[in-house]
């Protein structure tokens, strides 16, 4: 007499599993077209235009993936499958993980002037001279583009102002480029009253110039600093951010 025992049929069949797998598959494909938007573009793979597209579409297709996502839970939940609920749950978490940084960007975009050139000079900004020849190369250009950019900039972000450091000329100027170079910047020049470094971007590898001038006053020497973007008509506020990091991490070297 046999001992094989007949299992019911778990309730639901395959119908809670196979959203949560075809999530699965779009949260891996979702991942690799917005993980590898920007090194394709940085490796010359893609135009700058085609990277974004492929960024663009991956983030509907993490949309897709989260939907089907909510399908699986939806479904496991009526079947009382928790295994297929637990992995739709991750599906959604993960995608919304994903589009934490888009979304940030959008928003940052929508608060923020669409301008790339700032500088804690608008009047008088730090020139570039040594990479006068690659800006002059690049659509944004080496000069700074004036009044309209320069009133924009003081009313997103009045707090851009120069520093002032109570110390020789020297020292600021060692301790400026010391700051540079930690920051991860490349030296493009080093002189007695002037530095110019370029920032490459993390992910797309956009190149942004910095221009810092040092200018001896009676109580100490004045620190103006430029960061302008070469590519693109808004830097969603990351130059502005360039220049608080960098003159908060030089006052904290001297100090």
């Amino acid at each position: 007499m046999s001992n094989f025992t007949l299992r019911p049929r778990p309730r639901g069949g395959r119908w809670p599993v196979a959203p949560a797998q075809l999530g699965f598959v779009l949260l891996v494909v979702a991942a690799l077209m917005m993980g590898g938007a920007g090194p394709a573009y940085r490796l010359d793979l893609l135009p700058l235009s085609t990277a974004f597209d492929v960024l663009r579409l991956g983030a509907y297709v993490a949309v897709g993936a989260a939907a089907l996502g909510l399908i699986a839970v939806l479904i496991a939940t009526l079947c009382r499958r928790w295994k297929p609920a637990f992995a739709g749950l991750l599906v959604i978490a993960a995608v919304a993980a994903m589009l934490v940084g888009p979304w940030e960007m959008m928003h940052r975009a929508q608060r923020v002037p669409p301008i790339h050139d700032i500088t804690t000079d608008t009047a008088n900004p730090p020139a570039f001279e040594a990479l006068a020849e690659a800006r002059e190369a690049a659509p944004n250009g080496v000069e700074y583009p004036g009044e309209s950019f320069a009133r924009r900039q003081r009313s997103a972000y009045p707090w851009v102002q120069p520093i002032t450091l109570p110390l020789p000329l020297a020292e600021v100027r060692d301790a400026a480029e010391a700051t540079a170079r930690e920051m991860g910047w490349e030296i493009a020049t080093v002189e007695e009253r002037h530095i110019e470094a370029t920032a490459t971007t993390r992910w797309f590898g956009f190149k942004d110039d910095v221009a810092i001038r040092l200018t001896p006053e009676s109580d100490g020497v004045r620190v103006d600093v430029r960061s302008a973007s070469r590519l693109g008509q808004s830097d969603l506020g990351t130059n502005a951010g360039r220049i608080h990091d960098y003159l908060t991490a030089l006052h904290a070297r001297v100090e």
